[in-house]
């Protein structure tokens, strides 16, 4: 989990460290509501309302958070993409999702096109935070392959119907 033997970090709480820190790293992990991070505590022992879970977030989440990411595996070097059409207000945006070859979703984005400039911005995005991939699976988009061209040529390209379920698959709660 986190070290919490820096004292100065929870100063001022009258609940135990190991306790908050808990439930901000399980709140930052897993992507919890504040109300399920509370019934995480109360089996725990801790009768504490959901207002003070937020408190704790806002107030000690920058720390944990950027543990979170730290403690993470690097990414693997086949990654999958895909994208779904979602209503919004009653026009048609598209959620791009980006998944590793483990699962772990590297990004999503949220754009009203679905052209050769969104896909670009997509992948840019993600070459400078984690570099490139050795390989990119994407459905048949003709997007995909036209900004791979431009950023990455060396890149393999796998386009098939059935190839990205692992993008298709990757149901995970999203939070910003």
């Amino acid at each position: 989990m986190l070290n919490v033997s820096d004292p100065t970090r929870l100063k001022g709480c009258r609940f135990p460290r190991l306790g908050i820190s808990y439930e901000v790293w399980a709140y930052h992990r897993f992507a919890l509501s504040l109300r399920d991070v509370k019934d995480l505590l109360a089996a725990w022992g801790l009768s504490v309302s959901y207002e003070t879970v937020r408190v704790w977030v806002a107030r000690f989440g920058v720390q944990f958070a950027a543990k979170v990411r730290q403690d993470r595996p690097s990414s693997a070097d086949k990654w999958h993409l895909d994208e779904v059409m979602v209503p919004i207000k009653g026009c048609r945006h598209w959620l791009w999702r980006m998944v590793d070859a483990n699962s772990v979703v590297l990004d999503i984005l949220v754009q009203s096109r679905r052209n050769k400039l969104a896909a670009v911005r997509f992948f840019s995005k993600r070459f400078k935070a984690l570099g490139q991939p050795r390989v990119i699976t994407t459905d048949k988009l003709r997007s995909y392959g036209a900004a791979k061209a431009d950023l990455a040529p060396g890149i393999e390209h796998r386009q098939h119907k059935g190839l990205s379920n692992r993008a298709e698959a990757s149901h995970r709660h999203t939070r910003r």
